[in-house]
C-alpha cells in the first residue's frame, strides 16, 4: 500500500516524544499500539499511527488534576484543596489555549478505549476531565469557543493579540477567555461528548454530582436567543445574542451590518456567526452544525431523562423534565428547518444538503473539511449513510462542483478558505474513509495512501497540504 519508499521513508520519520516527555501517559493506549503492530503490515502506515494516534496524550494534554474546593477556581496548594471534580486543559495544537471542538474531538479518537474507571490517570478521567472544564467554560461565555487554562492549572494565561481589534457583545474576560467567536459546532461538541461519555460508561457522575445541568440551562437559553429572525414583524432589527465586527484585512474574521451578519428569517435552526474553521458564515444557517446539534441535543437528552428518574427532589425531578422535553423539542425544530430550508436541487446530483442557507431562498452550495461537514452528516449519525440526499451531497462534495474540492498529485481532497485555494485537509480524507460504503474498500486503500503521500516525511498529519506541492504545508 506504501505511497512512500518503504523503510527508507519510515527511518526519516519523527518519532513519539520520549517517554518521559508525554504529557498524560495511558497503558491501554500503549498496549493498543503494541497490538496493532503486527495488525498493521505496512511500516510506513503503522508509523503513522504510532505517531498520529497518542499525539493528544502525548503532547496536548497540558494538564489534569482536580477542581479547586473553595469554587473560585484559584490555584491550590495541596490535595486538601481540592474536590473529586477531574479537570483537563487539552490544547489545541500549537496555541495554548482550549477550544471546545478541538479538545472535545481530539478526546473522543480514544473513544474506542474508554472504560468505566474512577482512576485519575485513565483515559475516562481525561473524558471527565474535558466535559467538567467545558461545563466550567461555558458557563462563563457561553458564544465563545476558546479559552483560558484554569487556575487551578497554575498555567501561565494566553495572549491573543485580536483581542483588542474586535468589537464582541456580550464582551468577555480575557482573563478567563482566550477567543469569542460564535461558533454553533462548539456547543453541540460539549453535547457530543457527554453523550459518548455516557453511553460508553453509563457513568452518571459528570451529569449529577456538578453542574451539567446547569451548564444545558446555559445553552438552550443562547442557542434561542441566536435562533430569531433579523427583523421584528413591525421591521425593528431584533435583538441578538451574539454580535461581533473585527478590525483586519480578512473577510472571514468578520461580520457584515456592524456585527450581526447577513439577515436571516425564522426557520426553526440556528444562526452561526462562524464556521467550525473559525471563518465567518455567508449564510448563518450553517447546515453541518445545525445538524451536529440536533443530533447531539437528541443524544444528551437521553442523559437529562435519567437524571429525571434518578432524582428524588421534586424540583430537580420537575426542572429535568422540562429541560428534556426542550432538548427534544428544539431538536425536532431544527430538523424540520433544515428538511424545508437546506434541501436544494442540483443540476447534476439531484437534491443535496446545502451548506449554509439564510430563509429567504439564498444558499451556498459547497462543503468545508472542518467538522462538522456535510461529508460527516452521516458519521455523526444525523442521516443514515444510504440515505439518498446524503450520497448525492456526498457525490458534491468530492467534485469539481465543490468549490473547495483540491485535487494533484500529492491529494485530492476537501479544503475550505480558512487555508484557501490548492490546500486540501488530510482531516477531509479520514472522514471520507469513515463514511464511505465501498465493500471493497478500494475507496479506503486509496485515501490511506493519499494521507501517507502528505506527510513530507515527518510522519504526522497536517492540517492542510498544497495539492502541487507535499512541502507547503501547515501545522501537525
Amino acid at each position: 500500500m506504501s505511497a512512500l519508499a518503504g523503510i527508507e521513508a519510515l527511518l526519516k520519520m519523527q518519532p513519539r516524544p520520549l517517554e518521559r516527555c508525554r504529557k498524560f501517559q495511558s497503558p491501554v493506549l500503549e498496549n493498543t499500539i503494541a497490538r496493532l503492530r503486527s495488525k498493521i503490515t505496512d511500516p510506513d502506515l503503522f508509523r503513522l499511527f504510532e505517531n498520529a494516534y497518542p499525539n493528544t496524550l502525548d503532547t496536548a494534554v497540558l494538564w489534569s488534576g482536580f477542581a479547586a474546593k473553595n469554587g473560585t477556581g484559584l490555584p491550590y496548594t495541596n490535595q486538601t484543596d481540592t474536590t473529586d471534580e477531574d479537570l483537563a486543559f487539552v490544547i489545541t495544537g500549537d496555541i495554548n489555549a482550549m477550544w471546545l471542538r478541538d479538545s472535545a474531538n481530539q478526546i473522543l479518537s480514544y473513544l474506542p478505549l474508554l472504560q468505566p474507571s474512577e482512576s485519575p490517570q485513565s483515559i475516562a478521567a481525561v473524558f471527565r476531565g474535558v466535559i467538567n472544564l467545558q461545563s466550567r467554560y461555558i458557563k462563563i461565555s457561553p458564544y465563545c469557543h476558546a479559552f483560558q487554562p484554569p487556575p487551578e492549572s497554575n498555567i501561565p494565561l494566553g495572549t491573543n493579540y485580536a483581542y483588542n481589534r474586535n468589537k464582541v457583545n456580550p464582551p468577555y474576560d480575557r482573563k478567563l477567555t482566550f477567543d469569542c467567536k460564535w461558533e454553533l459546532d462548539s456547543l453541540a461538541s460539549f453535547l457530543h461528548i457527554s453523550s459518548e461519555y455516557h453511553n460508553a460508561t453509563g457513568d452518571m457522575a459528570p451529569f449529577t454530582k456538578y453542574k451539567w445541568v446547569e451548564t444545558i440551562e446555559v445553552i438552550l437559553d443562547a442557542v434561542e436567543a441566536m435562533r430569531t429572525a433579523t427583523y421584528t414583524p413591525d421591521g425593528h432589527i431584533a435583538p441578538s445574542g451574539y454580535t461581533m465586527t473585527g478590525q483586519t484585512d480578512r473577510a472571514t474574521e468578520t461580520t457584515s451590518n456592524n456585527g450581526l451578519g447577513n439577515p436571516v428569517k425564522y426557520t426553526g435552526m440556528i444562526r452561526s456567526t462562524f464556521r467550525p474553521s473559525d471563518d465567518a458564515t455567508i449564510h448563518q444557517f450553517l447546515i453541518p452544525s445545525n445538524m451536529m446539534f440536533a443530533r447531539y441535543l437528541e443524544s444528551a437528552s437521553s442523559i437529562m431523562e435519567k437524571i429525571k428518574t434518578q432524582a428524588t427532589d421534586t424540583a430537580k425531578i420537575q426542572q429535568a423534565d422540562n429541560l428534556t422535553q426542550r432538548m427534544r423539542t428544539m431538536a425536532g425544530e431544527i430538523r424540520a428547518g433544515i428538511t424545508k430550508h437546506a434541501i436544494i436541487h442540483h443540476p447534476l446530483f439531484g437534491p443535496i444538503f446545502a451548506f449554509e442557507v439564510d430563509g429567504y431562498g439564498s444558499h451556498n452550495l459547497m462543503d468545508d473539511a472542518n467538522l462538522p461537514s456535510l461529508l460527516s452528516a452521516a458519521m455523526m449519525g444525523y442521516v443514515s449513510p444510504r440515505d439518498q440526499v446524503y450520497l448525492n451531497t456526498r457525490l458534491f462534495a468530492l467534485s469539481e462542483e465543490n468549490p473547495y474540492w483540491m485535487h494533484g498529485p500529492v491529494l485530492s481532497a476537501i479544503g475550505g478558505p480558512h487555508l484557501g485555494p490548492m490546500k486540501a485537509w488530510p482531516l477531509a480524507s479520514i472522514v471520507r474513509i469513515m463514511t464511505s460504503e465501498d465493500g471493497s474498500g478500494e475507496e479506503a486503500r486509496e485515501e490511506l495512501k493519499g494521507l501517507l503521500n502528505t506527510t513530507d516525511g515527518l510522519g504526522l498529519i497536517h492540517e492542510g497540504v498544497n495539492v502541487w506541492n507535499v512541502k507547503d504545508w501547515s501545522r501537525h
